[in-house]
């Protein structure tokens, strides 16, 4: 399986202006600037995009994991914070709410661990990864 995205920029790196389009076309044409990733401007930016990715896939990977385990979750609530300082990314905290009926909190703290570590886009991010979790 491939996926791919595009990224068209036009000028420098302050003053110009890009998007961003997704081969499924979810995104398509997103507009992005320094404004939307260093100030409060209106458009997407590659870490809120990466937030997005991590928290979709660590959702999914602790889905099945639950499922393997013979558990099926209501509803998990994933929020993903990415830290830029310095231009680099240092750090991706991700924030859980979970409704699993009949879990036990050792068995679910196992599983969160295990997706923590072992979904995709925690493989492919070289920086720390934080979890905190509440379950219902």
């Amino acid at each position: 399986m491939k996926r791919s995205a595009t990224a068209v920029w036009q000028g420098s790196g302050k003053e110009g202006k890009g998007h961003l389009s997704t081969q499924s076309t979810t995104l398509n044409q997103t507009q992005y600037s320094f404004s939307s990733r260093f100030e409060e401007g209106v458009g997407t930016n590659p870490e809120e995009l990466v937030a997005a990715a991590h928290a979709g896939c660590f959702a999914m990977k602790l889905s099945f994991n639950l499922g393997a385990a013979g558990f099926t979750p209501e509803q998990l609530e994933t929020k993903c914070t990415i830290n830029l300082e310095n231009g680099s990314v240092i750090g991706s905290h991700l924030a859980l709410n979970a409704k699993v009926p009949e879990i036990t909190l050792e068995k679910f703290t196992e599983l969160v661990q295990d997706a923590e570590k072992n979904c995709p886009i925690s493989k492919l991010l070289n920086t720390a990864i934080t979890v905190e979790f509440t379950l219902a």
